[in-house]
């Protein structure tokens, strides 16, 4: 689930990266990295690290030219090489390329091996990589055509931001699984972001969401071109309101937080328990815990303070360091917990690791009673499109009923928004993509063998 940007036609191009990056530092943690055009070259700045730690004000001085494209990795294996930070950069016949992604290629195998039969040498592992061999093997004379060129043979879900010394070339995949979203920069030129939320940072004015399928070409003293490259067949993905986007962005429309507020609602209907309390689990449970409290007619508390200064849990990429640092982030106030009966509000509920200390935590707090409830459905099914479950042995609801996993985790009880529940909360005006829930792989592939590559 990782952050891309795009910026075209700004002074300080590289800089509004930056700002637009850090905005979005919660997709991801593992490394960052800016690629800025001045018409003449590309220059590249990436590393380990967030992006105040990789970026300094001598970073701008080299990164000089008004565009630029930067991005955040989220993994979705243990692989933390610098040689997989983006933006990937590399010389071809055409001159210099740049490309950033968020997604997945769920055919990054098959092009790969097809790629490494006619030559190509491969530095890392990331699925990336073939976009920019797909490019730079093709037979036709434009870049733009190139492109269009390489569309055809990768497959799966991709936001892409690809920079030449002079021009930007924004695209999304049929599906629309990840978000993109253009806006205008209020001192001139264009930004493209995964999320509205760096549009509010940097000042941008949102003008709308990239569309399924879409291509813009963004050229020096131009509007930017819209190319509609494939057919639309919208599946948003559900997850980006669950748990991925940050609270104050707007997807497709959708303010995340009055999303999760819905679910919240809905699973007070559906999921109701005798309690004295609810309390969430910051932060992503937020506004799904106020819902749940304002279903039910009880209080809502902020009884888990969150160290923020310790990463998400969830995106780390082994089990150790996600065990250590679920101690190191949470907090109870007893106080406010000893002698009651609390519902415990979670947005997901993936391996279980998060939700059994938590409820450990909250009894050593002196909770009388501790009622897991999870606002969204069952993850029973790993996610082709870029989400960090691999293989459905990781995931505990694919193997164990609401029952075992709540006396595993030593909860009261434990229960879960329906599928129809989320559906409702989010509108059912679209198709959303719920292959985590239901199993469906919309997006070609044998369904049978889905699991995701080691790329984000």
């Amino acid at each position: 689930m990782c952050a891309i940007v795009g910026v075209y036609g700004a002074k300080n191009a590289s800089k509004i990266a930056y700002y637009a990056l850090f905005a979005m530092q919660h997709r991801g943690q593992e490394s960052t990295g800016i690629s800025a055009a001045d018409d003449e070259r590309i220059r590249l700045i990436k590393n380990r690290g967030l992006v105040t730690d990789v970026f300094s004000e001598e970073s701008f001085a080299l990164l000089s030219g008004s565009c630029a494209i930067g991005h955040n990795r989220y993994s979705t294996a243990g692989d933390d090489s610098v040689l997989d930070a983006q933006p990937v950069f590399a010389r071809y016949r055409l001159g210099e390329i740049s490309v950033v992604h968020n997604g997945n290629l769920v055919n990054k195998d098959k092009v790969r091996n097809r790629l490494i039969k006619r030559g190509a040498i491969f530095q890392s592992g990331m699925d990336t990589e073939n976009i920019v061999h797909l490019i730079a093997k093709s037979g036709e004379k434009h870049l733009v055509d190139r492109i269009k060129d390489m569309l055809t043979k990768i497959e799966g879900a991709y936001c892409l931001a690809i920079q030449s010394r002079s021009k930007m070339f924004v695209v999304r995949d049929r599906f629309g699984i990840r978000p993109l979203s253009l806006g205008k920069l209020r001192d001139g030129g264009y930004i493209v972001a995964s999320e509205t939320c760096a549009f509010d940072l940097v000042g941008a004015e949102f003008i709308r969401d990239v569309r399924p399928g879409e291509m813009l070409i963004f050229s020096d003293g131009e509007e930017p071109v819209s190319e509609q490259i494939f057919e639309s067949d919208y599946h948003p993905c559900a997850f980006e309101y669950i748990y991925f986007a940050r609270p104050d962005s707007i997807i497709d429309g959708k303010n995340v937080y009055q999303a999760r507020l819905k679910m919240g609602r809905r699973l007070a209907q559906e999921a109701p328990a005798d309690v004295d309390l609810v309390l969430p689990v910051p932060d992503s449970g937020v506004a799904a815990a106020r819902g749940y409290a304002e279903g039910l007619g009880v209080p809502f508390e902020m009884g888990i303070v969150r160290n923020h200064y310790v990463g998400r849990t969830f995106i780390e990429p082994t089990q150790e360091v996600r065990d250590l640092k679920v101690k190191l982030k949470l907090s109870p106030i007893k106080s406010l917990i000893e002698g009651k009966r609390v519902a415990i509000i979670d947005d997901s509920l993936v391996r279980g690791t998060t939700s059994k200390r938590i409820v450990r935590m909250l009894k050593e707090a002196g909770a009388l009673e501790v009622h897991m409830r999870i606002a969204a459905p069952e993850i029973k099914f790993p996610c082709r499109y870029g989400i960090d479950t691999p293989t459905k042995e990781e995931l505990v609801s694919a193997r164990y009923t609401p029952e075992e996993i709540a006396e595993h985790m030593g909860a009261t009880s434990l229960g879960f928004l329906s599928i129809e529940g989320l559906v409702q909360s989010l509108g059912e005006e679209r198709n959303y993509s719920l292959v985590s829930f239901d199993g469906n792989y919309f997006a070609g592939g044998n369904a049978k063998s889905p699991g995701c590559s080691s790329s984000c």
